[in-house]
């Protein structure tokens, strides 16, 4: 089925452009600035990161993949400092890949089939789109907190002439 491989390679160019987008960002980032966070309400970068691998492996290599579901999404807000910039890149690196692996085999039949997740119920197809929409919109969050901490332009596009028609 041709629409269900195009799907699935377009949503895995997303995932992986966005773990790029993040990547850039650390870089940016001391290992103290990573774990910062301007108030109560907002989370810092690290703890979105640990919540990105927590939701990516309950949503991709859990419900599609069929691995045991360890997730405890609390803890993924409550650690505060306990890993380096380099653990924290290398633990998304790993859950990223081995998601994009599990979201290539995925089955065109699987793809429709309804599965639960958390309090939902979804096909494949829902359940990549969520990872690929969560994860699109916590790598802004990431980018704006970078932008805030480093008063740096991020360079995302440094190079290409967006402007072109």
């Amino acid at each position: 089925m041709q629409f269900a491989s195009e799907y699935q390679e377009q949503c895995c160019y997303r995932i992986d452009e966005n773990l790029q987008k993040i990547s850039q960002c650390i870089d940016l980032l001391s290992e103290t600035e990573v774990w910062f966070s301007p108030n109560a309400q907002l989370n810092s970068v690290g703890n979105l990161i640990q919540h990105l691998c927590g939701n990516i492996t309950q949503y991709i290599l859990t419900t599609l993949g069929g691995a045991a579901d360890n997730r405890n999404r609390d803890a993924e807000f409550e650690i505060s400092g306990n890993l380096t910039k380099a653990a924290l890149i290398s633990n998304l690196q790993n859950v990223i890949k081995n998601s994009t692996r599990t979201i290539r085999q995925t089955t065109a039949e699987e793809l429709f089939e309804s599965k639960k997740v958390q309090v939902y119920e979804l096909t494949g197809i829902g359940i990549i789109l969520h990872v690929t929409e969560h994860l699109s919109y916590h790598t802004g969050q990431i980018a704006l907190l970078t932008k805030l901490i480093t008063q740096k332009d991020l360079g995302f596009y440094a190079g290409l002439d967006l402007n072109k028609k």
